[in-house]
């Protein structure tokens, strides 16, 4: 201060008080008693709401103020000079205060984000990075795909291993193009006649004791013989036929024995192993 005073003007520019012998302040070249420069220009402590004195230490912190002794923890009332602290809703906290109250949670182990935390996100969880990983295999996910079921994360290994549709032949999972059959997959290519193993996709089929024959086969197998040209009556595609007795016919070979007219719906007679129709029955007769 470039400025001279006689004893008696050397007064506080608030109040008119001499400073002469006391202490004072210099505030924008004038001069202050300590009250009138405390009244007018200390600022107020936010946790006892009293004035911060010049013999006291302002800390300060987004335009609030506190003595030293009042700058705590609002939680655990610990103090926080030259420590790490966070502000919520107008008050402090301690770091591990304002984490246990207001830092969000791993969803895998449950612990707090640090600052610097690298964090790893889906939806609306969030886990750290070494916590993001398979439910099965403990694998990190990382930047890999991964499957979401339920709330558990899976590799795409494992989840293929743990879900995917298998085939009821070879148990081995089935990407595309699989075949349905009494309600159970299987891969195309492993669904197949059970004797002569021809592949059956798309093709006609029928079963025995729950397994799948070709046509050709179910009838050398199992099915009825035509009495007429002994090849078997399948009744696959609608196929008609006619039995009488312990015998069986081809809709088309259910014929007279003699004439070859049909018989289908009309009357016959057995004759041995030969059926005729009425007419060349009788002229046989005669």
């Amino acid at each position: 201060m470039d400025k001279d005073w006689h004893s008696g003007h050397f007064c506080c520019w608030q109040c008119d008080e001499s400073l002469t012998g006391q202490r004072y302040v210099i505030r924008d070249d004038h001069p202050y008693c300590i009250k009138c420069y405390e009244n007018v220009f200390a600022n107020t402590c936010e946790e006892c709401n009293k004035i911060i004195g010049i013999d006291s230490k302002d800390l300060s912190y987004k335009d609030k103020h506190w003595h030293e002794a009042c700058f705590l923890c609002f939680k655990c009332h610990l103090s926080l000079v030259d420590k790490q602290f966070g502000a919520k809703a107008d008050k402090i906290y301690c770091g591990n205060c304002y984490d246990a109250q207001f830092a969000s949670r791993c969803d895998g182990c449950g612990e707090v984000f640090r600052a610097g935390t690298k964090k790893m996100e889906y939806k609306t969880r969030q886990w750290h990075e070494n916590c993001f990983c398979c439910c099965v295999c403990k694998t990190a996910i990382g930047t890999k795909s991964f499957i979401p079921r339920e709330q558990e994360i899976y590799c795409a290994g494992c989840y293929e291993e743990k879900f995917a549709t298998r085939c009821i032949k070879c148990n081995k999972v089935i990407t595309s193009g699989g075949v349905t059959y009494k309600n159970e997959p299987w891969h195309r290519e492993c669904f197949t006649c059970t004797h002569c193993n021809i592949t059956l996709a798309g093709q006609r089929f029928t079963s025995r004791d729950e397994k799948p024959y070709c046509a050709e086969c179910f009838g050398e197998l199992f099915a009825k013989r035509c009495t007429a040209c002994v090849k078997p009556i399948t009744g696959i595609g609608g196929t008609r036929f006619i039995s009488f007795e312990d015998r069986h016919w081809h809709h088309d070979c259910f014929v007279c024995a003699s004439c070859k007219a049909s018989l289908v719906g009309r009357g016959f007679i057995t004759d041995g192993p030969d059926i005729l129709c009425p007419d060349c029955a009788k002229q046989k007769l005669m």
